[in-house]
């Protein structure tokens, strides 16, 4: 960290700035994780730029799954490997679309789960909470549908508007940390009308 002023500024090495910009559009100034540890966002910089993220809703599940094919095949033609490369989804539901995706890119995916000796060989696909603490330098988050994310049966569930709050914090960051993943590139999209996030980070 260095300091500029009264401002203490974190440096952020992992994600262009492009990408970081971005996703802060999802998040308040001050965030709580998964394990209820209070953090400041205000201040970070990033040390090297990149293309903006590609951030659209489409028509289709199937004008989706074209699209992100032809957005991976083209990371890879650009030289970057398909083990550099993450499809990450809100849930098990959405995984079909992600194996979709890359098959549509002509490559093979591995569940990030296993990921490990094949990982040059193959895109990695899981869930976007199996992602926390991994690195790509490409990342697709798909399928940011309505009532995908924020998750309807967690909102429905919600008792109390506290519980309420809680739900769409978390989803909130859930959809944070899937972007943060990418170091280059990041391509965000769901079948119209989408998620309210997408909307959040067409801002």
């Amino acid at each position: 960290m260095t300091k500029t002023g009264s401002t203490t500024l974190k440096v952020n090495y992992r994600t262009s700035h492009q990408i970081r910009r971005k996703a802060d559009l999802l998040l308040p100034p001050q965030v709580r994780d998964v394990d209820g540890v209070e953090e400041g966002r205000k201040g970070t910089i990033s040390v090297f730029k990149g293309p903006e993220p590609d951030v659209r809703p489409l028509d289709s599940e199937a004008e989706e799954i074209a699209f992100i094919g032809a957005w991976l095949a083209a990371r890879i033609a650009d030289g970057i490997a398909p083990g550099e490369t993450l499809v990450l989804v809100r849930s098990v539901g959405q995984l079909g679309r992600a194996k979709a995706a890359v098959k549509a890119a002509g490559q093979q995916w591995v569940s990030l789960a296993d990921r490990g000796a094949e990982a040059g060989d193959r895109i990695a696909i899981g869930e976007m909470h199996l992602a926390k603490g991994l690195e790509a330098r490409a990342v697709a988050v798909m399928a940011c549908d309505n009532e995908v994310i924020p998750l309807q049966s967690r909102i429905e569930s919600a008792a109390e508007e506290s519980e309420l709050d809680e739900v769409f914090d978390s989803e909130r960051h859930l959809i944070y940390v899937a972007c943060t993943r990418a170091r280059d590139h990041v391509a965000v999209t769901g079948v119209k009308p989408g998620s309210e996030f997408l909307g959040d980070l067409m801002e």
